[in-house]
């Protein structure tokens, strides 16, 4: 919400545009401007309209030094890039905001159809884009079909309807509750794995976590996710590289990972990622890089969707919210 507020500068009042933000430490800063003549006399509904673009450049590099000061940087989440994320997540934040509630359900489902199409694609998934809306939103199924991809499909918006009301956290309780319900129908296998399981990458065997070990070694990595210094979304690279090496469950690590780095994303208030199927060979090439102890293959390709993924779903429709003047 913005005020008007009054300053008094030699011996004369000055009316001001106030904008209070809160940053990601909770901390509330406010944002200032100087009126123009007879713009005190509007209504915080006009102000807001008027100084939009202002309001929202500003907030952008507020948000952007917050984080700059705040997170460990590298050469691939340098402070320039840092800065671009901070304005995307600024950009998501105030969209989501100026919507209104049908609205909102239809860019988030929109997202939510592509998300669940490529996800599922990537594991061998053979439902196309219109397959899965008609599942998703029409709540039938597709003749011919196996009901396993249909079931995929089904579970997989509960699981993403869920990460975009904040009611996932990176906790092991919330993980094995993820893989629960992705494998309702399909699996009575839910819980860490009993067995062991390996990954084939680059036509050979990758070693994983042994049962006996995945809680430990799933503690370790939420306990290093809480106390991490770096960015947000190098933590989801990283998350999601260490989370597929310890592979914890005996089906659906792949999904499950990728619905992870839309937790950390969206808990830390930014926008949502999509990996496209398109894009499968090089996913895979950044994994097993990540296996042999390189990550910046992953870290770049996850900066890469994310900001492909919010400028076709997100970015597009801002200029169509801002207020008209």
């Amino acid at each position: 919400m913005v005020r008007v507020s009054w300053k008094r500068i030699g011996g004369r009042k000055y009316a001001y545009l106030a904008h209070s933000i809160r940053l990601p430490d909770g901390t509330v800063t406010t944002i200032t401007k100087r009126l123009e003549e007879g713009d005190e006399r509007k209504g915080s509904g006009a102000l807001a309209r008027k100084y939009s673009a202002f309001l929202s450049e500003k907030e952008k590099d507020m948000a952007g030094k917050w984080a700059t000061k705040h997170y460990n940087g590298s050469y691939i989440f340098s402070s320039e890039e840092m800065r671009k994320i901070e304005a995307a997540g600024v950009g998501y934040a105030r969209l989501l905001k100026k919507l209104d509630k049908a609205r909102k359900k239809d860019i988030l489902d929109r997202f939510t159809a592509n998300f669940t199409y490529d996800s599922n694609a990537i594991e061998g998934n053979s439902l196309t884009l219109k397959d899965v809306a008609i599942v998703m939103f029409e709540k039938e199924t597709v003749p011919g079909k196996p009901l396993r991809e249909i079931y995929e499909t089904r579970n997989s918006r509960a699981v993403v309807e869920l990460i975009m009301r904040r009611k996932l956290g990176i906790t092991q309780k919330d993980i094995i509750r993820m893989h629960r319900i992705l494998m309702r129908d399909i699996d009575t296998r839910t819980g860490y794995k009993r067995i062991p399981n390996v990954i084939f990458r680059a036509e050979r065997e990758v070693p994983t976590t042994p049962p006996e070990d995945v809680e430990k070694e799933m503690g370790k990595l939420i306990e290093w996710y809480n106390n991490s210094g770096l960015h947000p979304l190098e933590k989801a690279a990283i998350f999601h590289g260490r989370f597929e090496k310890i592979h914890p469950f005996e089906d659906g690590n792949g999904r499950v990972g990728r619905f992870l780095i839309n937790v950390i994303l969206v808990n830390s208030g930014y926008p949502p990622l999509i990996i496209r199927k398109t894009s499968r060979r090089a996913y895979m090439s950044a994994l097993t890089a990540f296996d042999n102890g390189h990550e910046d293959k992953l870290k770049r390709l996850m900066l890469r969707h994310f900001k492909d993924t919010f400028r076709k779903f997100f970015e597009i429709y801002i200029r169509y919210a801002e207020p008209a003047k």
